[in-house]
């Protein structure tokens, strides 16, 4: 009898043991998942940015006298 609910409580404790660790990985991927977006938007904003530049030092003078940039 006593042998059983040593049993009982031992594999409880694992169980246990092995759902906080579950929990513990979930929120380091959910972690990583926010600095991979974070990274993303970055990058998507530097492209976009890129995208908007002035091709040559004619055009940035052109935008520069207009108030363009």
């Amino acid at each position: 009898m006593t042998s059983a609910v040593s049993r009982c409580a031992l594999g409880l404790l694992l169980f246990l043991l092995a759902l906080c660790r579950s929990g513990e990985r979930a929120g380091r991927l959910t972690e990583q998942l926010e600095t991979m977006e974070k990274t993303y938007d970055a990058q998507k904003r530097m492209l976009e940015a890129a995208a908007r530049r002035p091709r040559s030092r004619d055009d940035l003078a052109e935008r520069l006298r207009h108030g363009r940039f």
